[in-house]
């Protein structure tokens, strides 16, 4: 499946950033970005900027991250989950809705690094 780019994803165009203070982290963010965050609760900021959904979670959010995640936009989730597992890659986090309609899975390659895939429907 590819892109209508005739690329295999859309790219990197999500990044999620564990974070331990949402307050000091949204002022740096938004000082980074020049914008103010399009998404701002007490669970998660997300930011829009150049094309890019920059997300901030208090304490890793539900998934404990550690370091940031990086989500490759894919246009069939479910394809690129068995292709890249096929490929040597582990599940993590299965493929699943995290509202309105957007779909996401977590894999780890064979070092142990996470990568994230998002499908928006």
């Amino acid at each position: 499946m590819t892109t209508s780019e005739g690329l295999p994803t859309g790219g990197v165009r999500t990044v999620l950033h564990p974070v331990s203070d949402m307050a000091a982290a949204k002022a740096v963010y938004t000082a980074l970005l020049g914008v103010p965050p399009r998404t701002d609760g007490p669970y998660y900021a997300g930011f829009e900027a150049a094309g890019q959904h920059i997300g901030l979670l208090p304490g890793g959010g539900p998934q404990g991250l550690t370091a940031p995640l990086a989500y490759w936009h894919v246009t069939d989730i479910e394809a690129k989950v068995a292709e890249v597992t096929a490929a040597g890659a582990t599940v993590k986090e299965p493929v699943h809705d995290v509202g309105g309609g957007r779909l996401t899975a977590t894999l780890v390659d064979p070092d142990g690094n996470l990568i994230g895939l998002l499908q928006d429907r």
